[in-house]
Order: C-alpha cells, then structure tokens, then sequence
C-alpha cells in the first residue's frame, strides 16, 4: 500500500484539477473552491502521512499498526469527498459535465480494485462512500428521462467492481502464498545446498587423504605381505609333508589374494579422487606385450591355456601405464576364468583407430549379469562351482578399467556366450609417430623353459627390510643360487671394498631404502664395479603407479625389469629365469 501511495496522490491531483476546470464556469466558484481546498488539504494529508511511514519496523509494531489505521481513514475519506463531488457539481452541470463527472468518480472506483483489493473492508468501505451517493443522486434527478437507467448502470458497476476486486484479491493473495512459499523452499534449497557442498568438500578432502595416506604407506603396507610371500614359497621348498604342503599352498594363495585385493583398492582410491593424471603418448604395443608376456605366461602354462599375442607392430596414443592396468586386468580375468583352449589379445588397425580386444575360451558372463559387470564390487559368478582362485578379488578389477578408459576417451565393449567364452575391446587412435624401442624394452621372449634351480648362481639383494632380505635370501637357496644380502648402501659399499666380492649374477633391489639415495643408486654401484660384465637387475617397489616420467626413466635403464610387491615367487622365478636366458647364460 506504501508504494502505491505516490501514484494514487497523483492520480487524486490530477481528478481535482480536471473537476475545477469543468465546472468552474458553471458552478462558480464558490462551490468549486471549497471543494477544491478541502480535497488539497486531504491530499496534503496523506502525503505528510505516507512520508510517515515507519522504516524498516517489523511486521506487527505498534507503530506500522497506527500507520495503517491512519491510511485506511484518509483513503475512505478521500472516497467520501469524491462522492461529495457528485452531489455539489451534478445539478449545475450540463449533460456533457455530468458525464464526464461520473467518468472520473467511476475511473477511481475501478482504479481500486488493484489498489485495495488486499484490504477487502477498506475497498468496500471506498466503493460505498464513492458510489452509493452517485447512485443516489442520479435516481433523484426527476428532470432526466434515463435517471434510473443510469443509476442501475451505475449499481451495476458498484456489484461488478466488488465482484472484480474479490477475485483480484484472491489472485493476488495465492500469488503472495506462492511467492513466499517459493522464497521459503527456494531458502532451504540453499540451506541444503551449502550443506550438501560443504559435505561433497569434506568427503574430497577425506579422499584426497585417504589417497595420499595410501599413496604414501603403500611401501610400508606391502612389505609384510611381500616378505610372507617369501617365506611361504620358502617353506613350501622344503617339506616333504604333503599336509603341510597344501597348508603352505593355502597360505601363497591368500598372500597372492591379498595383494590383487591391496593394488585394486589403490587404484580405486586414486582413482575416486582424481589422482591419475594421464598424459597420453605414442605407446608401441609390442613393448607392452613383452611384459604381459612375461607376467602372464607362467599362470596360463600352470592352467595348460595358450597365450597369444597378435598385433604387435601397432602403435596406439595412449598413457602407457593406464593401457598397461586395463590390459593386465583383462587378461588376468581371462586366465582366472578360462579352464581349457586359449587366451588371445590383438590388436587390428581399423580406419584410424586399433580395436584392442581380449578374447577367451572360457566360461563367459551370464546375460543376467551383464549389465552390472563394471560395477564396482560385483562378481558374476558363472553357472559351475567356482575355483579358489576365482575368489580372488572384490570385484574392483572390472570396474578399473572402465574408469581408465573413460579417461582414456573410449569405452568397454563386451561380447560373451555362458560357456562358450568372453571379447574384451576397446579401441584407441592410431599414433602418427610411432614411438621409438625403450632401450630397456625386452623383445618378446620365447617360452622359456625354466630349470629347476639355480645352482651356481650368485645373486646380490639389496632391501632395507630385515625379513624380506632373510625370506628372500632362503627363496633364493631353495632354488640353488646363493644369495648376498645387504640392509643399505654403506654396508654394499663395504664389501664392494672388500677382497671377498664377487661379481653376481644378477641383482634384485628395493626402489625405495631408508638411508639416503635408493636401490637404482645401489645397482648403479655394483654396475661400476664390474663395468666389463652384464649384470641383469629386478627392480621391486612398493609404488601402485609410477609417473610417466618415472617410467621412462626405468625404461631408458637397460637390463632393468620392474616388479611390484608384494612380488609372487613364481613371477620372480620367471623373470630370473628369463634374465639368464633358456640356457643358463647369462644374456
């Protein structure tokens, strides 16, 4: 009502100053002053009374309610002296003045309904004051043939203006509930929304430490179950107890379990807080195939499955690592789940693109459980008992790569057949350079077939950690070579100086040692002490994934092969095996 009160003075200013022109010659003016002065002194009224009007006070003060009472009494007043007009100036005027005296007086009643249409006993009281006297004094006017016609038009209008601001009313009043209780939900959907981002921060944050947690204890965390992997296969040498050989199997299992089950929970975890940065580069597959070669060959030859790799001399645009995990997840799955025929993966050059696929003869994914197989934590048992080794996991391997060729660009297609066999593929572009042979890429090896021992063999472990130095020390003589072992690189460099040193074989090295500098510095010593000799090394770390940079420095180091812990003793005894060549040599 406030804001409407500038434009209602004017709208008031403006009528007075039309009635004293119209009626001026007329009536005279000592009938048109009076009137005009006492309708100024009520306009200067509400002017002084709107100007009033309480800043900023609470709906429901005192001082806001005297306000209003005092608005609605000057508004029925000015209605009330309008209707007074219709009395003064109708006997006087000429039909034409009449008319245009009640055009103004209706133009106000109808000018209420948007003005007091909130305020239902004020806008009546208005209309009654304003148009009940018109009313009147039309039907009292003997002199003109249509008086009552004219005053039935004029009730007519009093119903239809009174019908009209009901309704306006109505309207306005749903709008105003509307409009708050859209301002009421609109509030607590920023409420919500705060809590909801101020959560989502909170849960970043957590993940972000959880991942720098894991990230940074991933050395310590893997050492004992590399070091109980060490013993136990060291155990298993060494009874004749067929018992006791099934226990030790059991434990070499849970420990090979827990690691999958360990790196799949790392990758996760970095990977739900957006912690791998891929940056893609010519990769060519032939380099990538000789290490899941060698990573993979000895669990297919222990299940009789072949493993073939096709397409080798194609080159992709890709992050190397993230190509290398979605592969190595894919065949590990294949050979997990595949009892009999054969593992193959290629790759073929289609337009611009190589489709990678994984194909096996095994026992495929149930059509109920398709649409759920990249879930995170879902395992799709097939229709067959199902082998210890089947167990292994959470179900995480899966869904890892799908989320690794998302940010790869590409997607997971699959094709299976219950009992008949499963493809993996996904496609990647063409690189437009192929990439230059890693000077410490291996060629693919040939099937190597391993010796039963080592015998004669020197080898040189270098590890921080007493109990994988002791485990992997024994593993070591168990299969025939024999094993010196140091704790850091003062006490290599003791007997590097002393008469007793002798040129090993090969090496294995813990990346990361307490002491200052790290194994590479360790096996760069033993190098420079024997410059004239080969001296193949394992590298084994502790790390889930290196950087692209790290990589390619490892690959640039030649003779220099890369496990993870905790290492599988049988993926060790391959790649010794391998390091020496079939025949014993040492390459």
């Amino acid at each position: 009502m406030a804001l409407q009160t500038p434009s209602v003075l004017a709208g008031n200013a403006l009528g007075v100053v039309l009635i004293a022109a119209i009626f001026w010659g007329v009536a005279g003016p000592a009938w048109v002053v009076p009137w005009v002065a006492v309708a100024g002194l009520m306009w200067a009224l509400r002017l002084v009374h709107w100007r009033r009007l309480p800043a900023d006070t609470p709906e429901g003060a005192v001082a806001l309610r005297q306000w209003r009472r005092g608005w609605r009494v000057l508004v029925v007043s000015m209605g009330a002296w309008w209707g007074v007009a219709v009395w003064l100036f109708w006997e006087p005027g000429e039909p034409h003045q009449r008319l245009m005296l009640l055009l103004i007086v209706c133009s106000y009643a109808i000018g209420s309904v948007q003005l007091l249409a909130m305020q239902p006993r004020v806008f009546v009281a208005f209309l009654a004051v304003l148009l009940v006297p018109a009313i009147a004094r039309v039907a009292l006017d003997d002199g003109q043939p249509w008086h009552w016609q004219l005053a039935g038009v004029l009730a007519l209008l009093f119903a239809i203006t009174l019908f009209m601001g009901r309704t306006h009313g109505d309207a306005l009043s749903r709008a105003l509930w509307l409009k708050s209780r859209t301002d009421t939900l609109a509030e607590q959907l920023r409420q919500e929304t705060a809590q909801a981002q101020a959560a989502r921060r909170q849960a970043e944050a957590a993940s972000r430490a959880k991942t720098r947690f894991l990230a940074a204890a991933s050395h310590d965390l893997r050492q004992p179950l590399h070091a109980m992997g060490l013993f136990a296969e060291t155990l298993r040498h060494r009874v004749h107890d067929a018992e006791v050989a099934d226990l030790v199997a059991s434990i070499q299992a849970s420990v090979d379990a827990l690691e999958g089950l360990f790196g799949e929970l790392l990758d996760l975890s970095r990977l739900d807080a957006a912690a791998v940065a891929l940056e893609p580069q010519a990769v060519r597959l032939e380099t990538l195939y000789a290490r899941l070669r060698l990573s993979f060959e000895p669990a297919a030859r222990d299940k009789g499955l072949a493993l073939a790799f096709r397409g080798g001399q194609q080159c992709v645009r890709a992050d190397p690592l993230a190509l290398e995990r979605m592969l190595r997840n894919l065949v590990a799955n294949a050979i997990r789940y595949t009892d009999a025929g054969a593992v193959l993966v290629s790759a073929r050059a289609r337009g611009g693109r190589v489709r990678l696929q994984v194909c096996d003869s095994g026992v495929g994914v149930p059509p109920a459980a398709m649409p759920r197989l990249f879930e995170e934590f879902y395992q799709a048992h097939p229709g067959r008992p199902v082998g210890a080794s089947e167990r292994k996991g959470l179900g995480l391997g899966l869904s890892i790569v799908a989320r690794l060729a998302e940010l790869s660009g590409t997607r997971i297609r699959v094709r299976s057949r219950e009992g008949r066999g499963s493809i993996f593929g996904f496609e990647l572009p063409i690189s437009q350079a192929p990439a230059p042979a890693s000077a410490g890429a291996a060629a693919a090896p040939a099937p190597v077939s391993l010796a039963p021992t080592l015998h004669g063999r020197h080898a040189v472990v270098v590890d921080d950690d007493e109990a994988v130095r002791v485990g992997l020390s024994k593993l070591l003589g168990t299969w025939g070579a024999r094993a010196t072992a140091f704790g850091d690189r003062e006490a290599l460099d003791a007997w590097l100086a002393s008469p007793q040193a002798q040129a090993p074989d090969f090496v294995i090295v813990d990346h990361r040692l307490v002491v200052p500098g790290d194994g590479l510095q360790a096996l760069e010593q033993l190098r420079a002490a024997w410059p004239g000799r080969t001296m193949p090394a394992v590298l084994v770390t502790g790390s889930l994934l290196d950087t692209p940079e790290s990589h390619d420095a490892l690959a640039a180091i030649p003779a220099l092969h890369v496990l993870r812990k905790p290492v599988p003793p049988g993926r060790l005894r391959a790649l010794i095996g391998f390091l020496l060549g079939p025949q014993g040599q040492v390459p």
